[in-house]
């Protein structure tokens, strides 16, 4: 088969795109990701295996995972009036969610925001429309994305809190005002919730198309692959005719359900990470070198002078530290590297590794 027989086979939306690429990152510290660095104690590993062991892998999982929802809903004060699907981490809700509007429907978030926003919405020929961010802040320009709002009516709005990837929390009443001014639905992305102290959850009731979405990557099972989306529940019975069945497997429920039984684990490893967070920015700053910007997440962005950032990101690299090289991006991302936090010796390692 040429490449002109593949043509004819695909969408011009689909043939147009580039794949997501994840750097190979065995033999460095890995700093690119916003994982968590941290395992699991040893007899809670093996408290975990123990819970395995009835799992009937010859039996399909639960189709709606209620034991696990109910857990979600304790963990996260999520009423029994509000919706609550379950996704194959957030990148499955976002499938869904752009899945189900109509074909050519506007889709309007923040320019730069997470990345599959744009390459989902691309994929599936829909109208997306990137509005940028304040060149020196990265606040929302209020003005532009109402105006954005106004022109375009976008059916969805994503606003990733706190943003990914530039680390900032969104003026509370600017958001407020963001979702009032739109007619289609508005999800808050609260990928970054355990490192902002700050959420949209307690306003589902206030808002009919207000859906707050979260992840279990962040807190420390990316690995599992689970998120979830909460809202009106009329939105989210639509959405369950597009979720396929059994999306959630057993073991990834099972996994789940055990580790929010152990949630001051993740307390302890999240208040380590807010605490090198702070750490790794005065670092930052005290160099006198780049212009770091303030962060509610679990990673650090700053922008080196002008032409340096893939210079340093290769230099980094060659002393074993991986960390993301934004830069080729383009746009306000242009001269900029993001640095997840580590453990306390593997932020020591990139931060003498960056001094070198």
């Amino acid at each position: 088969m040429n490449s002109e027989q593949i043509k004819t086979l695909f969408r011009a939306e689909v043939l147009a795109l580039s794949a997501y690429k994840v750097t190979d990152a065995r033999s460095f510290i890995k700093l690119d990701a916003m994982e968590n660095p941290f395992s699991w104690p040893e007899d809670i590993k093996q408290q975990w295996l123990n819970s395995l062991t009835d799992c009937a892998l010859n039996r399909y999982p639960d189709p709606e995972a209620r034991q696990l929802c109910l857990t979600l809903r304790q963990n996260n004060g999520i009423s029994d009036e509000h919706g609550l699907i379950l996704g194959n981490g957030s990148d499955e809700i976002i499938q869904m969610l752009l899945m189900a509007l109509p074909t050519g429907s506007g889709v309007l978030a923040p320019d730069p925001s997470f990345v599959m926003y744009k390459q989902v919405s691309l994929s599936l020929g829909l109208d997306y429309i990137g509005v940028p961010l304040n060149s020196e802040t990265f606040d929302l320009d209020l003005d532009a994305m109402l105006d954005a709002i106004a022109l375009h009516q976008p059916s969805l709005v994503f606003l990733a809190y706190p943003n990914n990837p530039t680390g900032n929390l969104f003026e509370k009443g600017a958001v407020i005002e963001i979702i009032k001014a739109c007619k289609g639905l508005v999800v808050l992305d609260e990928a970054y919730a355990p490192f902002a102290n700050a959420s949209f959850m307690g306003e589902l009731g206030h808002f009919d198309n207000l859906l707050v979405m979260r992840t279990l990557s962040k807190l420390g099972l990316a690995g599992l692959r689970l998120g979830y989306l909460a809202g009106h529940p009329l939105v989210i019975q639509e959405l369950n005719k597009i979720r396929l069945p059994y999306n959630i497997n057993i073991l990834t429920q099972a996994t789940a359900e055990f580790a929010l039984q152990h949630s001051e684990l993740f307390n302890t490893q999240t208040a380590i990470l807010c605490s090198e967070r702070s750490r790794v920015l005065s670092v930052l700053e005290a160099m006198n070198r780049f212009c770091v910007y303030p962060s509610a997440a679990n990673f650090i962005l700053f922008r080196t002078q002008a032409d340096q950032a893939t210079t340093l990101f290769e230099h980094i690299k060659k002393q074993g530290v991986l960390i993301k090289n934004m830069s080729p991006q383009g746009g306000l991302m242009k001269d900029c590297l993001r640095v997840t936090i580590g453990t306390p010796e593997e932020n020591d390692a990139f931060l003498n590794a960056l001094s070198a």
